[in-house]
């Protein structure tokens, strides 16, 4: 939304932007760095003079307020009219990627959100299904989210050989283990004495804990409504392995592209734990270059069906804005474009650091 649109009185002439014609005396609006008779700036929609104070801009045609939000402003969870707020301005967010916009009050309303692509629940539409852990999925990530432990050993399996294709051979059998939401958090705090995470955890890899994890072996069944019920776990003693990594926890229910690139970024950490020289690294460095592996191996997945989620799983890496995972993988990113993978690797090895 723009502010009034101011008028003048022209001491010389002009042309029009919009009939072409010279403007001479009287009111005139200047736009789009160009001047206008009052008819002749006219709305995108219904092709009427905008005569209102205040009026907005959609793809570079300007609009009236009503005509906007009439055409663009619905709202894509209750698909009512997006509101303004107190200052006449309308009030709305975005998630650009699936060009979904929803009124802000469904943030606090309750709306589902699902946990793994971030899109609201659309009333009209529903499908999310409850996890029953305090997570939803929506209908696409659902479609493909590892639910089971035999699901998640196949995807292990190729991201191993995907390890195996770049010379990153893990000379000992890791245990992956998928688990459940709660069990995965009190593993995550217990090693971090009681201090939560400053964002959820998804996965972790696992060093010389002698720990009892309860591991998920068949995945939950939904009932009337979506909600999950019926997963079956049972316990398992891990012990101490000879590399020093025990075993790697990812969470269920995730789509197979998040889930294989949080098992591609905990499966580095296991590679660089298992050598000593890799021992020490500042987080910056390790993370950065674990969240790399993890970008790698998406890229080297394009989907056919699934380019969005794709693309947007990427993207999450790509701009995030924890200093050791976002800051971490852009500095990866450039010293693997500039001296590729194994030189990179073969200089955190000897200095710690990235090579610039």
């Amino acid at each position: 939304m723009y502010p009034p649109i101011e008028t003048h009185f022209p001491t010389g002439s002009r042309n029009c932007a919009g009939c072409n014609s010279e403007i001479y005396y009287g009111q005139y609006l200047t736009c789009f760095n160009a001047c206008w008779h009052l008819q002749c700036l006219l709305c995108h929609a219904c092709n009427q003079p905008i005569y209102d104070k205040e009026f907005s801009i959609f793809g570079s045609y300007p609009y009236r307020s009503s005509c906007y939000k009439d055409n663009y402003l619905k709202c894509d969870v209750c698909m009512g009219n997006v509101l303004t707020n107190y200052g006449g301005y309308f009030g709305y967010m975005t998630r650009p990627f699936f060009m979904q916009k929803f009124c802000t009050s469904h943030i606090h309303d309750g709306t589902p959100i699902c946990f793994s692509c971030e899109r609201m629940e659309s009333r009209e539409r529903g499908g999310y299904s409850d996890l029953n852990d305090g997570r939803n999925l929506c209908l696409e990530c659902k479609d493909s989210a590892i639910m089971d432990s035999k699901e998640c050993q196949n995807l292990y399996i190729e991201i191993q050989k995907f390890y195996e294709s770049l010379h990153m051979n893990l000379d000992h059998k890791i245990p992956l283990l998928l688990v459940e939401r709660q069990e995965l958090i009190q593993v995550v705090e217990r090693i971090n004495n009681g201090n939560n995470e400053i964002f959820e955890p998804r996965g972790i890899c696992l060093f010389s804990e002698k720990v009892t994890i309860n591991t998920i072996t068949r995945g939950p069944e939904f009932e009337a409504g979506n909600r999950a019920s019926g997963i079956r776990t049972k316990p398992r003693k891990l012990i101490q392995r000879p590399c020093g990594v025990t075993a790697i926890l990812i969470v269920f229910g995730l789509p197979r592209l998040l889930t294989g690139s949080i098992i591609a970024h905990e499966m580095m950490h296991a590679w660089l734990h298992s050598d000593e020289g890799y021992h020490g690294l500042s987080d910056e460095v390790e993370e950065g270059i674990c969240q790399f592996m993890a970008h790698m191996w998406l890229e080297a997945k394009r989907p056919y069906y699934e380019i969005k989620l794709w693309v947007f799983f990427k993207f999450k890496i790509e701009q995030n804005t924890i200093p050791a995972y976002g800051d971490g993988f852009r500095a990866a990113r450039r010293a693997v474009y500039k001296y590729d993978l194994q030189q990179t690797l073969q200089h955190i090895r000897t200095t710690g650091n990235f090579p610039f």
